[in-house]
Parts: C-alpha cells; sequence; structure tokens
C-alpha cells in the first residue's frame, strides 16, 4: 500500500513540475527568467509532495 502511495505521489509531483513549465509560458518575461520561476516552482511543489508522501506514510506505519 505505502508503495502505491509513493507511486501516486510521484505521479501528482511530475505533473505539477510540467504544469508549472506550461503557466510560465504564458508571462511576457524572457526565458531566462520564466524558467527560473518555473524550476523555483517546480522544487517547491516537488518538496511539498515528497514532505506529504513522508507524513502518509509515517500515518500508514502508525495505524
Amino acid at each position: 500500500m505505502n508503495v502505491q502511495l509513493v507511486k501516486a505521489l510521484s505521479i501528482a509531483a511530475l505533473s505539477t513540475l510540467l504544469a508549472g513549465g506550461l503557466v510560465a509560458c504564458d508571462n511576457d518575461q524572457g526565458p531566462a527568467e520564466e524558467a527560473g520561476e518555473s524550476i523555483d516552482e517546480s522544487m517547491n511543489n516537488a518538496g511539498q509532495s515528497i514532505e506529504e508522501a513522508g507524513e502518509n506514510i509515517q500515518d500508514a506505519a502508525e495505524d
């Protein structure tokens, strides 16, 4: 069950990374600034997803 949860969260994180890249393309900023903001947002989202996965695994282990 924990492996399925990690897989699901990994898919969610990858989807978030791709969505972040698409959102950055709508701005009138230069390509380097768009890429930097996209990377920042993606890393933040990935970190949050990993933290949530760890909490979910810890909760599952306690139950």
